[in-house]
């Protein structure tokens, strides 16, 4: 069974654009992507930590209005 793994920024942004966000615009301390009239902050770190994915899909989901399993994560 697949486990989560850490993701590197470029595919992180790389799968919300597959999933309908914008472009990253920059904006303050960290750059932005907006899906509609939701905003999604994205760290400036290279890599993501599981947690910090795990947080930052959980707001996707809402943005979405479904879940993201980790079988549609990896497809992306």
């Amino acid at each position: 069974m697949p486990r989560w793994a850490p993701c590197k920024r470029r595919t992180f942004i790389r799968k919300l654009r597959k999933l309908g966000f914008g472009a990253p615009q920059p904006g303050g301390r960290h750059f932005y992507m907006r899906r509609g009239t939701f905003t999604l902050a994205i760290p400036s770190n290279d890599e993501f930590s599981v947690p910090q994915l795990r947080e930052l899909l959980s707001e996707v989901e809402l943005a979405l209005g479904r879940a993201i399993s980790l079988d549609d994560w990896s497809k992306l």
